[in-house]
């Protein structure tokens, strides 16, 4: 390494509320010859906020193949580059993972600059064991990826963290169900903002909750990790009733007057199958053009 070339500062942002800001990023900003950000129009707004006037650049999923060498042949020509993401900490599932890589491999000094993130604030206030844990990020959205993911990670006994979008909430809730039974989850969403909400219970619980309550904002969840008790049966046992069955049960209760989390409370103990497997079978049913 030497002395001429410049410096990748990873630069932690706010996750929502800006007197997240720390200090020593404020001047890092200032200081750097350029900042590549995942989305520009974020990181104008929180430079409008801070008076920040670095040139910006984008350096996002869609450009990273390209734009990352020329970034390091800038490293390499002297210039300081700092790296911000949307909100959080850079190169946590995002793309500045493959810079800080290119980075290093060029024997480029990468600096971290620490600030929000959602994951560690949503693990702290979980109410789960915060001593040894994994951060899993996002599931693979669908197919075989998604059901070896959460096979291999049945018998994880550390607490897990995952990042979940909102339209995507409720399947996984019910797939966490189906695959490790009804374990202890932490749902916290738009954390450090104005409609932050940190709710505890089982993962039959969030279910519930989350078919009554639209998801909005954006999701981090904490769950426990194995106990030594088995979890729900792979594949869930809504296939040996019939996804269609359970999503025409669960009708009929609605339209005797049953609201859906009654109507769903009613199909499982008819079914004599958990609560879970009744919302996986109705998601399927929505999934595939159904109710």
């Amino acid at each position: 390494m030497t002395e001429d070339r410049g410096v990748l500062y990873l630069c932690a942002t706010p996750i929502g509320n800006l007197e997240d800001m720390t200090l020593r990023a404020l001047r890092v900003l200032g200081e750097v010859d350029l900042v590549a950000a995942e989305d520009t129009r974020q990181a104008r707004k929180l430079f409008s906020h801070f008076d920040i006037h670095t040139p910006l650049t984008s350096y996002h999923d869609h450009n990273r193949r390209s734009k990352g060498p020329h970034l390091v042949n800038l490293l390499l020509e002297g210039k300081s580059i700092a790296l911000v993401t949307d909100a959080g900490m850079p190169g946590v599932s995002d793309p500045g993972e493959d810079l800080t890589a290119l980075a290093i491999g060029g024997g480029i000094r990468v600096v971290p600059i620490p600030g929000a993130s959602a994951s560690l604030s949503a693990l702290v206030v979980s109410g789960l064991s915060p001593g040894r844990f994994c951060f899993e990020g996002f599931l693979p959205p669908r197919g075989k990826a998604r059901k070896e993911r959460l096979r291999e990670l049945k018998e994880e006994k550390r607490t897990m963290i995952l990042y979940e979008s909102p339209h995507r909430l409720k399947t996984t809730l019910a797939d966490l169900a189906g695959t490790f039974g009804n374990r202890r989850i932490c749902v916290a969403r738009e954390l450090t903002k104005y409609y932050e909400e940190v709710w505890r219970g089982s993962l039959e619980g969030a279910l519930e909750k989350f078919e009554e309550q639209s998801p909005r904002g954006e999701f981090t969840l904490v769950l426990e990790g194995f106990t030594g008790i088995e979890g729900g049966a792979e594949g869930g046992q809504a296939e040996s009733h019939g996804i269609d069955e359970l999503a025409a049960l669960v009708l009929d209760f609605e339209k005797k007057g049953s609201s859906r989390k009654e109507a769903i409370r009613e199909a499982s103990r008819k079914a004599g199958i958990p609560k879970r497997e009744v919302y996986s079978a109705l998601l399927a049913k929505k999934e595939s053009g159904g109710a």
